[in-house]
């Protein structure tokens, strides 16, 4: 299926004892405020670390922190089969995303994009 993809997003999730150093560090580091989303508190981004890509910082209810990406695609379901092709695991779907699993075991997600925002300028088409 043809559709567009392209890595938006570098996600640090968090443990919630340091959120906020993160977020402090974060703003420090790129010398830019990080914004908290309004329906979703647990999230602080950056929209403009360079053209096409953002820092968000994501609050975990539990676990270790780490890093991990995100592909946002004009057909989630069809960037998930390619990216299976290719050795991804499904490991389950949140809402209307999949929280995913490299051939290494390292985890990132494909997100819906908003309509309309991806194409020949700003994203890869696959066929």
């Amino acid at each position: 299926m043809t559709h567009y993809s392209r890595l938006e997003k570098i996600v640090i999730d968090v443990a919630p004892d340091a959120h906020t150093a993160e977020i402090e560090f974060w703003q420090g580091a790129l010398g830019k405020p990080l914004t908290q989303f309004d329906r979703h508190p647990e999230y602080h981004y950056t929209e403009d670390i360079d053209e096409h890509t953002g820092l968000l910082i994501q609050k975990l209810g539990d676990g270790e922190s780490r890093v991990h990406l995100d592909f946002h695609a004009d057909d989630v379901e069809a960037e998930v089969e390619r990216l299976e092709s290719l050795g991804a695991q499904r490991i389950q779907q949140n809402h209307s995303w999949w929280v995913m699993r490299d051939p290494a075991g390292l985890v990132f997600c494909v997100i819906p994009s908003r309509p309309g925002t991806l194409d020949a300028t700003n994203a890869t088409r696959w066929d």
